[in-house]
């Protein structure tokens, strides 16, 4: 009986520790960009401690790199948003400089109704590109903010999912606990 009693101390000496070196691991997830590389240890970690739960564990990894290949995917999207917006303001500064050049052009030959002629067509289609061009840019802001609310959101399932493999790993631990040898 008095070894059973030591047992269960140390044992719960021992998921106090394991429940400290979670929180610690928590910690760490948080303050670090690097998911995917924390959660595979933990992972791997929690295989070590519960062989017996082996299926359990790698379907939690494998759900775990699927969000995190998710959230890599969105990541670039929107740096190659970024990209194209950043384009976009580029091209729009080039057509900004372009019609003011094309204005001094036109305003030096006004002398000719023929010259006259040419240059407001030129005038008029840069004018309905710069428009296309805006609302190309306002379409690539939404596209942007849309993909930066994606990732809030999967942000948010990241961060459920730590939740519940913390909470699938107390549960580990109470079924090693719990299971007898």
């Amino acid at each position: 009986m008095e070894s059973l009693v030591k047992r269960v101390i140390v044992a719960e000496s021992e998921t106090a520790n394991e429940k400290e070196k979670v929180r610690i691991g928590l910690e760490e997830i948080r303050r670090k960009t690097i998911q995917v590389e924390s959660m595979s240890v933990k992972v791997e970690e929690m295989e070590k401690f519960a062989v017996g739960t082996n299926g359990m564990l790698n379907d939690m990894r494998q759900r775990v790199e699927d969000m995190v290949l998710e959230t890599t995917r969105q990541r670039q999207r929107a740096a190659e948003n970024e990209q194209e917006l950043s384009r976009v303001k580029n091209d729009f500064e080039s057509l900004r400089t372009y019609v003011s050049t094309l204005v001094s052009v036109r305003e030096t030959l006004l002398s000719s109704e023929k010259q006259f002629e040419t240059m407001e067509k030129l005038f008029d289609r840069l004018v309905a590109r710069t428009n296309q061009l805006e609302t190309e840019k306002a379409q690539k802001e939404a596209e942007v903010h849309k993909v930066m609310e994606e990732n809030v959101r999967l942000r948010a399932m990241v961060d459920k999912k730590d939740a519940q493999l913390q909470a699938m790993s107390e549960q580990c631990k109470f079924m090693a606990l719990n299971r007898p040898n």
